[in-house]
């Protein structure tokens, strides 16, 4: 991928993750004040779709949740995709780094949440939650530093959310999973079956995978596996290398069609709907709940040690190269945005618990550690990119010696003269 289109993809990221402070703010402040009841109406909005004994009536929360994330988990699949056959993750020596280091991300976080909620069978659930990273928050912190730093810890923390990704959804299909109707999942993988044939004859036309898709979409809804995971499949279907008439990828070009409205649409709704936490009933005690707690310390903690922990062990034993104009200032502040968790962290949450009795607990946690994240991540990285001013140059003083006169010997006329 050219450095420019690099560039952009982080200018665009960045931008989208100014909105989606912006959206999370406006969630909080809605939920309290009297808007309140207007934020609570916004998310039971009813909405029904019904085509002759097709049903699906979902509040708009859930629609939220189901439909515009697997839209999101559509372009995460895009990126993980491209990425793995040409991009920054197209060798072992690339990927090796960000990949042990997301692990160590997820495995850290996970285990804290754990410690901290051991013993109770309910609370558990929701070990998950500080697991994952929303790069979109993260980059977006990381470029209001501007080029004050590297390039490289850019791809690398979108490298390490790259992996992350599908980390997140593996937990989801496992863990996540309701009881599952094998005649709807077995449905969807007859509409997987076609994209899959659909690529293999070398078809560019984006609009039959999008219409099997979507049927894929509701037979994955409807089997109890989560819905978001029908995006992800759908992607790694659609071709990257085979081009239309105009000479276009259809991966890049729903790739690059999809990032505006995923970054300033998709996930600022997202936002929105799930980051509105009251503070009605929250004092100190409420960040020292065991499942607030455990999300904050596990994004918080959890994820610097597991990252940064592999990062300096990686590059500190030889196993991979520092990136380029770094240093472990620099990978310490990346490790701390990886703990800006929010939306995944957010999104997680809801699927840990069938109620909602730990909805402010979960937001709580995600908000706290995020934030934590966000600032100590900045001014470690703002820190580590400060340039130190260069030492005076040396004044050289030349200094002009006139030569010695050399005495001529006399000759014997010029001695009987004298």
């Amino acid at each position: 991928m050219p450095l420019s289109a690099i560039r952009d993809f982080f200018k665009m990221e960045a931008a989208g993750g100014i909105v989606l402070v912006i959206a999370a703010a406006l969630a909080v402040v809605v939920s309290n004040t009297g808007l309140d009841e207007f934020y609570d109406w916004f998310l039971n909005i009813p909405v029904e779709i019904r085509v002759g004994a097709l049903h699906i009536a979902k509040p708009s929360l859930l629609w939220i949740n189901d439909g515009l994330m697997a839209v999101f988990f559509f372009l995460v699949g895009l990126e993980i995709k491209r990425e793995f056959l040409e991009g920054e993750l197209s060798s072992v020596s690339q990927a090796a780094l960000p990949a042990v280091a997301a692990v160590g991300g997820m495995v850290v976080p996970a285990l804290i949440y754990a410690g901290l909620n051991f013993g109770d069978a309910e609370d558990i659930n929701g070990w998950a939650i500080p697991a994952a990273t929303d790069i979109a928050f993260a980059l977006g912190i990381l470029a209001l530093l501007g080029k004050r730093v590297p390039l490289s810890l850019k791809v690398l923390l979108a490298a390490i959310a790259i992996f992350d990704d599908p980390g997140a959804i593996i937990i989801i299909a496992i863990f996540y999973t309701a009881q599952v109707s094998m005649l709807s999942l077995a449905a969807g993988a007859v509409a997987f079956g076609v994209l899959v044939t659909l690529n293999l004859m070398r078809v560019v036309k984006i609009a039959p995978y999008v219409i099997v898709g979507i049927i894929m979409w509701v037979c994955v809804l409807k089997s109890g596996v989560h819905a978001t995971l029908a995006g992800v499949a759908l992607a790694l279907t659609i071709p990257l290398r085979a081009t239309d008439e105009h000479g276009h990828s259809p991966l890049r070009h729903l790739e690059h069609g999809l990032h505006r409205w995923v970054a300033f649409a998709v996930l600022p709704i997202f936002a929105f709907a799930n980051a509105g936490v009251t503070f009605t009933d929250i004092g100190l005690h409420s960040f020292v709940e065991p499942v607030s707690l455990g999300v904050s310390l596990g994004l918080f903690v959890g994820k610097q040690i597991g990252v940064f922990g592999v990062l300096w062990l990686m590059v500190n034993r030889g196993l991979a190269r520092m990136p380029e104009g770094a240093n472990y200032a620099h990978l310490y502040g990346v490790s701390l945005l990886c703990g800006v968790g929010f939306t995944m962290s957010l999104f997680i949450g809801g699927l840990a618990w069938e109620h909602s009795d730990f909805d402010a607990s979960v937001r709580l946690g995600v908000i706290t550690g995020s934030i934590v994240s966000a600032v100590l991540g900045f001014v470690v990285l703002g820190a580590a990119s400060v340039k130190k001013p260069a030492p005076p140059p040396e004044i050289e003083v030349e200094v002009e010696v006139e030569p010695a006169e050399t005495e001529v010997p006399l000759t014997d006329m010029q001695k009987s003269n004298g």
